[in-house]
């Protein structure tokens, strides 16, 4: 007897879909910070319902990538550089405290992904894919945090992906930014796996602080 296999599609595979899509694009500056986002435009570009693309854009906002103002609509919220100096801050304070964590914890295992995850971004910093290179710098530091030891720093971490994604995206379009940034990131994965866990923590906050400074820069020109 063949098992009973439900090959039904979840709606809300459409759903997390459309969220990915549209995050991406934010991440990659399709849709700038101050835009507007019209709904019909969406929903006849992502060939979704508008229930469907209205679910998506709550979990966005959730995320604070997007804000909703009643009688104007969904857009890309103008974050101040205020607001973008307060999440690189907490950034910081996360970041180093988990490469340093992580070095003296990182299984043998979990260190060849980290490498597989440098090579990746050093992959996307080749071919000037900026979607991918936000989201292979993101896979970098998820493995580092998954490795630190502390699920609590782990979590509060994630709560801020989605803006530090946002912000990455901002910096990475700076001419040269991502070969720096394979740099900063390969003497933090270096780091680690020397177990050298004061020399990680100083790659790290290196590596965060001239990513604020490229994200300030980028701000000031207006990417």
């Amino acid at each position: 007897m063949q098992p009973d296999l439900n090959l039904r599609i979840s709606p809300r595979t459409v759903q997390q879909e459309t969220v990915d899509k549209l995050r991406l694009a934010i991440f990659s500056g399709v849709f700038l910070p101050g835009s507007r986002l019209i709904e019909s435009q969406l929903c006849s570009q992502l060939g979704i319902s508008r229930p469907s693309l209205r679910e998506a854009l709550r979990s966005l906002q959730a995320e604070r990538l997007i804000e909703i103002v009643p009688n104007r609509g969904p857009s890309v919220p103008a974050l101040s550089w205020e607001e973008a100096t307060a999440i690189y801050e907490v950034r910081e304070l996360l970041e180093v405290e988990a490469a340093g964590r992580c070095a003296a914890r990182i299984s043998p295992a979990q260190l060849r992904e980290l490498e597989r995850s440098l090579s990746a971004f050093e992959e996307a910093a080749s071919s000037k894919d900026s979607a991918a290179q936000v989201m292979t710098a993101a896979d970098f530091y998820s493995i580092i945090l998954a490795n630190c030891g502390n699920p609590v720093l782990e979590e509060v971490h994630r709560g801020l992906v989605a803006r530090i994604s946002f912000f990455r995206g901002r910096s990475m379009s700076l001419e040269g930014r991502a070969k720096s940034s394979l740099l900063e990131m390969r003497e933090i994965f270096e780091a680690i796996a020397a177990r050298d866990d004061k020399a990680a923590r100083k790659a790290s906050r290196k590596h965060v602080l001239k990513a604020k400074a490229a994200a300030k820069l980028a701000m000031e020109n207006g990417i």
